[in-house]
C-alpha cells in the first residue's frame, strides 16, 4: 500500500503539471503513454512489443491521437471517422504478411488503437477547449476509484462482476458514485461552469457509472488473457492501462456524448 501511494503521489506531480502546460509537451507526453499501453496489449496477446506489427500500429495510433494536427499539414486524408478507421485497419492489416501475425491480432491491434486513441485523443482535445471540464472528470474518476475502495471494502457484501471482479462490490460502486457526486459539487463550487450544478449532477452520475464500466472491461481483458496486470511500469498500480482504462473509457463517452 505505502508503495502504490508512493508511485501515486510522484505520478501526480509529474502528470498535473504537464496538463497545465498543455500544447506539444502534453501531445507528446499522451503519446508515450499510448504507445506503451497499446504495447501491454500487444505483451498480453503473445506479440511481440519490438516488432513490425506493433512499429505499424503504433504509427497507427499516433494517427488516431493526432489526427488534428496531422491533418493540418497533410489536408489529402479524409476527414470522415469511417474512411479514417478503414485507413487505419488496412495499415494494419499489411502487417499480416509478417511471420506469425494472424487475423487475430490484427483485430486485437485494430480495437487497441481505437480504444486507446479515441481515448487520448478525446484528452487533447478536450485540454485544449475546457481544462476544468477535463479536470472533473479526473477528479471523476479518482474519487469514484477510492470511494468505492474504501466503502465497499467498509460495507461491501454483494458482489457487482464475480466473474470479472470478484471484489468489486453494488455497495462500493454505489459509494463511488456518491463520493464522485460530493467532490464534483465541491470543486464545482469553487471553478462554476456556465451549467448549474443540478444540470451537472447527472453528468457525473454517468461518467462515474463509465468509469466503473472502463475498469471492468480492462479487467476481462486481462482475465481472458489470464494476467493480473496489464504492466508493471507503475510500481504497485501495474501498467499504463490499468492506470488509464477508467479515464481512456470516460474520455470516450464524453466525446460520444459530443463533450469533447
Amino acid at each position: 500500500m505505502k508503495q502504490r501511494s508512493m508511485t501515486a503521489i510522484i505520478a501526480l506531480l509529474f502528470f498535473v503539471p504537464i496538463i497545465y502546460i498543455g500544447s506539444w509537451v502534453l501531445e507528446g507526453f499522451i503519446v508515450l503513454l499510448a504507445i506503451t499501453a497499446l504495447m501491454e496489449i500487444h505483451q498480453m496477446k503473445g506479440i511481440n512489443p519490438i516488432s513490425i506489427p506493433t512499429l505499424v500500429s503504433s504509427i497507427a495510433l499516433i494517427f488516431v491521437i493526432l489526427y488534428n494536427r496531422i491533418l493540418e499539414v497533410f489536408p489529402v486524408l479524409p476527414e470522415n471517422g469511417s474512411l479514417f478507421a478503414l485507413l487505419i485497419l488496412m495499415l494494419i492489416s499489411l502487417t499480416l504478411v509478417v511471420k506469425n501475425y494472424t487475423i487475430e491480432d490484427v483485430g486485437i491491434s485494430f480495437v487497441g488503437i481505437l480504444y486507446i486513441g479515441t481515448g487520448f485523443h478525446s484528452f487533447i482535445l478536450i485540454r485544449e477547449t475546457n481544462i476544468h471540464l477535463l479536470i472533473l472528470s479526473l477528479l471523476i474518476i479518482w474519487s469514484t476509484d477510492t470511494g468505492a475502495y474504501l466503502v465497499g471494502r467498509k460495507f461491501g457484501k454483494t458482489k457487482l462482476a464475480p466473474l470479472i471482479s470478484p471484489n468489486k462490490t453494488i455497495e462500493g460502486s454505489i459509494g463511488g458514485i456518491v463520493i464522485a457526486m460530493i467532490v464534483s459539487v465541491i470543486y464545482l463550487l469553487l471553478f462554476p461552469t456556465s451549467w448549474p450544478i443540478l444540470l451537472m449532477l447527472p453528468l457525473v452520475v454517468v461518467l462515474s457509472i463509465a468509469g466503473q464500466i472502463g475498469d471492468l472491461i480492462e479487467s476481462a481483458i486481462k482475465r481472458h488473457f489470464g494476467t493480473k496486470d496489464s504492466g508493471n511500469i507503475l510500481p504497485g498500480h501495474g501498467g499504463i492501462l490499468d492506470r488509464f482504462d477508467s479515464l481512456l473509457f470516460v474520455l470516450s463517452v464524453m466525446f460520444i456524448m459530443g463533450l469533447v
